[in-house]
């Protein structure tokens, strides 16, 4: 290791640790003239300088050292975290924050934290800079801002946002929601049908979360789910006449095997006659008021516009997304129903939802 010289642009703590561990390695005690030596000689050292002590003394009180520190600060002041969905990193920028800490000598928590707090996105809105102090409530040390900061980055990271991939596990029976292109039901609307399939998230079984704005919130949402693989809507088809029949209906078609309401996939585009807005709730956490994330457990409800009779219902009734163990066939394979109900809600009305990764919408 080369003995580094001392030019103003490192902290003179760092550069005397440098030095001290260099000599233990040797084996050597520090020699103070050759430390002295390695001081640029356009910084002006007093005389009488016979120890380190004294050597880290006047290297802090020259001017030198207060252009270094107020130029990490400056640095400091203009840093910038990106998450890694950005293309950031965080490990490197908490490195760099704690460094430029170090250099500008700002030790007090508080300070860093106002600092920590200006890096964070203020150009729209962004989940981190907005729960950034009440998370940080009585911190008092770096370390602990550090951890609290990481903490809420990885929940920023498992939040769902527009455009997400995502997939709904049935909690009950551990399988997935799913669809198969232009594989219809065989009764009811003769749509795309829905089932429980797989016990692993796969192709099938992913939906684009799609909403306005970017997080979707608990308090007041409305979401579509855009089956990847076939690009239809998950929803429920109002009936005024049955192509099959010949007659007049005026219900929502009927599931298989329960006839409860159907659940399918259409493209979306049947008007007032077709909805695939759904609206979702914490089933675990009674008028929770978070953002909807990664393994959530929620309940998932659409809005009926009449009821069994074909009567118009003011201001609509909502029903529940269910699964159980009930199955109907088609071509010769069986699969586990999906529907929408109004009975009381239980465990079969328990979903999953988890995030595969995020796409970008233009």
């Amino acid at each position: 290791m080369d003995l580094p010289k001392y030019n103003g642009n490192i902290h003179p703590d760092e550069w005397i640790n440098d030095l001290q561990t260099y000599f233990n390695i040797k084996q050597n005690l520090i020699n103070i003239d050759i430390v002295i030596s390695l001081v640029d000689s356009t910084i002006k050292l007093p005389t009488g300088i016979d120890n380190i002590e004294k050597l880290r003394n006047a290297l802090k009180e020259d001017i030198s050292f207060t252009v270094f520190k107020n130029t990490n600060k400056r640095i400091l002041q203009s840093l910038k975290y990106n998450p890694e969905r950005k293309g950031g990193n965080t490990s490197n920028f908490i490195s760099n924050f704690r460094k430029l800490c170090y250099n500008a000598e700002i030790n007090d928590v508080e300070e860093q934290k106002k600092f920590l707090y200006k890096s964070l996105p203020n150009n729209h809105f962004d989940y981190i800079s907005n729960e950034f102090y009440e998370k940080m409530k009585n911190v008092n040390s770096i370390n602990e801002l550090i951890k609290r900061f990481e903490e809420i980055v990885l929940e920023e990271s498992n939040l769902i946002r527009n455009g997400s991939i995502v997939a709904l596990k049935h909690v009950a029976t551990g399988k997935y929601l799913s669809s198969v292109k232009n594989l219809c039901y065989i009764t009811g609307s003769r749509s795309q049908l829905v089932f429980i399939g797989s016990s692993e998230p796969i192709p099938n079984s992913l939906w684009k979360i799609e909403f306005s704005g970017e997080l979707a919130a608990y308090t007041d949402n409305s979401i579509r789910l855009r089956h990847v693989k076939s690009d239809t809507f998950l929803g429920i088809l109002y009936c005024y006449y049955d192509n099959i029949s010949g007659r007049s209906i005026r219900d929502y078609y009927k599931s298989p095997s329960t006839n409860h309401t159907e659940v399918s996939c259409r493209s979306g585009n049947d008007g007032y006659y077709w909805n695939g807005n759904w609206k979702f709730n914490h089933s675990k956490l009674k008028n929770y008021q978070g953002y909807l994330k990664s393994n959530d457990i929620i309940n998932l409800n659409i809005m009926r516009v009449c009821d069994v009779n074909g009567n118009y219902i003011q201001n609509g009734q909502y029903e529940f997304l269910r699964s159980h163990d009930i199955q109907f066939t088609v071509e010769n394979d069986t699969f586990q129903e999906v529907v929408c109900h109004n009975e009381r809600l239980g465990g079969n009305d328990e979903w999953c939802i988890e995030l595969i990764h995020e796409v970008k919408i233009f």
